[in-house]
Parts: structure tokens; C-alpha cells; sequence
């Protein structure tokens, strides 16, 4: 039994969603988010959302929370109600009690300076008595695993336990409608297995009526009862029950870039002509004595007196395909970070083929290293995708960098004059990337580098990155992805606790 029960306080009932002939096209947009969307939801019933990047997945979701149209400016039509009532007319309050959404980027919803309070304040607009806040926030911080950090600052979480502080506010008043976009991007395999056995829970109940949008299909398409397909034009590919949507459109569905369970890949392609990357001239294991990229000795970092990377030893060749793994907190991200001079070690030192990356001018060190957020937006700079590619490279070097943006699924024609701050995530990702490696640094960095990629996005990624290694260059991708892992990665570093608990080389074929 939950607090809510417990203290008396009624949790919210599952509704019926329905929508019919939906669309949305943000201001100044060139073509529609959404456009004819519809599909019938029955109360306590889950609806997989799926589709490549950028085919309005997002904006579906901010819809259902009553965002779209309400609070981003936009052309809306058709109609999606809430049993029986438009969602678009429904007060703050009223909807806001009955509908809990985890935003793709957590950052987003987290508004308060101490874990705890976070999740209290959404219980305090929804009029809770404060003995059952009391009972409630405890119990559903140590359900998502932030027991023990009831008191820090959000803003000093790693992405992943900002993730799960997101979960957490939105599970506490347990609503009759759960939105979920993409929420286990950056969690560790341990908070994604507690959150779909949480998911598989409420569905087992009919607790409440969920909607999900996840790239993670293996886990995923057991939940749905229904699924909606979209295509890259916002339009429906398909929408009805699993099986029925598979059997008419799976073919299409894959064509479109959508990942599908293994083994219905499988009977849609062959085993025969499934992709699977073999092992390519010049990179198999790393080379044994190859030219030291970056040596680290004796790190050491702490946040607030909080240790977050502890007396690492780390040395990374040219040519090497790293992975970094280890559970959400471990230090994966701050490393990061201080291979490539953004952070000033507290002990110990790193060097750049030699040299300290905090003593160069930023040119020489955009040519020895670069790194891409878990945010794709805070390496932003312009409000032009054209601009964001081109900054800082000779006029001789633009041909190719637009080029690089076409093999990255964001061709100019389309993307050029968009605004990186509203691109879709996986689109945002993608674009952080190409900017990383326009530039040909010796060693890139990337912290998540596959969340919120479609399979063409993904398959993109991972070919751009073997060539780049081909040329000489170091990868390092802090990852919970094992299919990057196997698809990519000659070696695999794990942290826990801020140490690197294990450095082993990978085979391949």
C-alpha cells in the first residue's frame, strides 16, 4: 500500500484518451509536427509510441500534457480529448492532477534546490496534507534508487539521477495518466530494468493509462497494448494493436528507420541480410603501442567536497574505440570533462599529446579534442544549423561540413536555417555531434552519444565514427548502449564510485 492510500489521499483513475485528425505545426515551422494523428486508447491500456527522430513524437506527448497548443505558440486542429473532454480546454489544475509527464530532458521539470523538495512541490500544488507528503516522497525517491540524496541540489546530479528524480515527481502523486518520452536515455541498466518492472506493474493493474514514447523497444513493445507508428512527416504509418500493426506495416516501419524488437527484424529482413558490423581494415583490438592521445595521472575531482572521480589512471591511444560505462553517478560524465580541459582536476593532471588542455588557446584545443554534452543544447552557440556547423572553419572547409550534415540525416536544404534550439532531441544530438567531428579533433569525447536516435540515425553515427578512427583519431563514449558497445567499442572502462573498476579489451566478429 502507497502513501496515498495509506494517508487517505485519493490517487488519480485512469482515463480514456482519444484523439482524431490531430495537427500541429509550431510557429514559423516549414511543414507540420503532427498531421492526422489519431488513435482510440481505453482506460489503463498502454500506447507505444514510436518513430524516427523528428517525426513528432515529442510534440504528441506535450500535447496529451495539455502543453501544445497552450503554452508553444503554433497552429493547432483536429481534436484529442481526455474521457470525453478536450485536453485543450481543460484548466492547469484540472489536467495538470490528472496527467504526469517525464520530458526527454529532465532539466526541464526539476525546479527546486534539494531532491527532496522537488518532489514535494508537486504534491503541494495538488493540495496534499503534509503527513502524507511526509510518507509519499521518501518512499518514492528509494523506488527510482535516490535513497541518500534526499538533500543535494538536483543541479549537482549526474544525468542519469536527474533522470530519475524527473520519474520520481511525477510518480509520487501517482496520476491517472502517465506520459513517458524517452525516459530511460541516460539511466543505467539497473534504474531501466526498476522502471519498466514499475511500468509493467501499473499496466498489470490498469493503474493508470500510459503513454510511451521509447526507442528501447525491446523492453517497450511487451507493455503496449496499441501502437502508433510515425512516419518523418508527422503523419501515422499505422496505429492498432501490436500484432495487427506489425503484420500490415512492419516492412514500412523499418524502411522509416524505427527500431524493432530482434527477432521481428529478424523475420522482416533475414538473418542473412541483417546489418551487422565486421571487423574493418585497421581496427580490430587497439594497437599495443600506439601514440599516447590522452594520459590522465592520479585524477581527482569533488563537487562541493562530494568526491566524484577518485585517483583515475587512464591512458588512451590514437586509434582506440572506447566505452565507458558504470551506474548512473559513477563519474562517467566528469571524467569526461576533465580529459578535455573543462574541468580543473583537484589532484593529478591530464595531458593532451602532451600538453595540459587547460593551458591551450581554445583553436589549438578545438584541433586536439572536443566534446559533446549529454545536452546537445549547451554546446549550442548560433541560432543557425548552417551557422552551428560552419563556426570557426575556413570558407574552403564549408562544402564538407554541409556534407557531413546530409550523412547525418539533417540535409541542409531542410535543416540549414533551423534553429539547433528546436531541433527534436535526436535531431539536436545528431547536429552535436557533426560539430564535434567537422573540426577532426585527435581525441572525441561523447557523453550519450545514441540517446533518442532512430536505427538510420544510429547506424549513421556509428559508420561516421569508424571512419573518423580509421584517420587516426581516439573515441571515448560514455554509453549505457550496449549495442554501441558491441557495434563500436575494442574497449570497454567501467567506473563505480569515481574509480575505474575495470579496463578490458573487447573482440571482435
Amino acid at each position: 500500500m502507497t502513501a496515498l492510500a495509506s494517508a487517505g489521499v485519493p490517487s488519480g483513475r485512469p482515463a480514456e484518451l482519444r484523439a482524431h485528425d490531430l495537427g500541429f505545426r509550431y510557429q514559423g515551422a516549414p511543414r507540420p509536427a503532427l498531421d492526422g494523428v489519431g488513435f482510440e486508447l481505453a482506460a489503463g491500456q498502454c500506447l507505444l509510441v514510436l518513430g524516427p527522430s523528428g517525426s513528432g513524437k515529442s510534440t504528441l506527448a506535450l500535447a496529451i500534457a495539455g502543453l501544445v497548443p497552450r503554452e508553444i505558440p503554433g497552429t493547432w486542429r483536429g481534436s484529442l480529448k481526455i474521457d470525453g473532454t478536450e485536453i485543450s480546454g481543460l484548466g492547469r489544475e484540472a489536467l495538470g492532477a490528472r496527467v504526469g509527464i517525464v520530458f526527454q530532458d529532465p532539466r526541464r521539470q526539476l525546479v527546486m534546490d534539494r531532491v527532496e523538495d522537488d518532489v514535494a512541490f508537486g504534491l503541494e500544488n495538488r493540495a496534499w496534507p503534509v503527513d502524507a507528503m511526509r510518507i509519499r516522497v521518501p518512499e518514492v525517491l528509494a523506488e527510482v534508487g535516490l535513497h541518500g540524496l534526499e538533500r543535494r541540489r538536483p543541479t549537482t546530479l549526474s544525468g542519469g539521477q536527474q533522470q530519475r528524480l524527473a520519474l520520481a515527481g511525477v510518480l509520487a502523486p501517482e496520476p491517472g495518466v502517465l506520459v513517458f518520452d524517452e525516459p530511460t536515455g541516460s539511466l543505467d541498466p539497473d534504474g531501466t530494468s526498476a522502471l519498466f518492472d514499475r511500468l509493467a506493474a501499473i499496466r498489470e493493474r490498469r493503474a493508470a493509462t500510459i503513454v510511451l514514447v521509447e526507442h528501447r523497444v525491446e523492453l517497450a513493445w511487451p507493455l503496449a497494448d496499441r501502437i502508433l507508428a510515425l512516419g518523418l512527416d508527422g503523419r501515422p504509418i499505422d496505429e492498432g494493436r501490436p500484432d495487427e500493426v506489425l503484420a500490415r506495416s512492419g516492412a514500412r516501419m523499418r524502411d522509416a528507420g524505427i527500431w524493432l524488437p530482434a527477432t521481428i527484424e529478424a523475420k522482416l529482413a533475414g538473418k542473412a541480410e541483417r546489418r551487422r558490423r565486421e571487423p574493418r581494415p585497421g581496427i580490430g583490438l587497439p594497437p599495443a603501442s600506439g601514440p599516447a592521445c590522452a594520459v590522465a595521472t592520479g585524477l581527482s575531482f569533488a563537487y562541493d567536497r562530494r568526491p566524484a572521480v577518485c585517483d583515475v589512471d587512464l591512458e588512451v591511444a590514437a586509434g582506440e574505440r572506447v566505452a565507458l560505462g558504470g551506474p548512473n553517478g559513477s563519474g562517467k560524465s566528469t571524467l569526461c570533462r576533465l580529459l578535455v580541459g573543462l574541468l580543473r582536476p583537484d589532484l593529478g593532471s591530464v595531458r593532451l599529446d602532451g600538453r595540459d588542455p587547460r593551458a591551450m588557446r581554445a583553436p589549438e584545443l578545438a584541433r586536439q579534442a572536443a566534446y559533446v554534452f549529454q545536452e546537445p543544447e549547451l554546446g549550442f552557440v548560433t541560432e543557425r544549423v548552417a551557422d552551428e556547423i560552419v563556426l570557426g572553419l575556413p570558407r574552403a572547409e564549408h562544402p564538407a561540413a554541409l556534407e557531413l550534415l546530409e550523412r547525418f540525416g539533417l540535409p541542409p536544404a531542410t535543416f540549414a536555417e533551423r534553429n539547433p534550439y528546436r531541433l527534436s532531441g535526436g535531431e539536436a544530438r545528431r547536429l552535436s555531434v557533426a560539430v564535434a567531428l567537422v573540426r577532426r579533433p585527435h581525441l572525441l569525447v561523447l557523453d550519450e552519444p545514441t540517446f533518442g536516435q532512430d536505427r538510420l540515425g544510429y547506424e549513421a553515427l556509428v559508420d561516421i565514427l569508424l571512419e573518423r578512427v580509421d584517420s587516426g583519431a581516439a573515441v571515448i563514449a560514455a554509453t549505457h548502449d550496449e549495442r554501441l558497445v558491441a557495434d563500436f567499442a575494442g574497449r570497454r572502462l567501467e567506473m563505480g564510485e569515481g574509480r575505474l573498476v575495470s579496463d578490458e579489451l573487447l573482440g571482435r566478429g
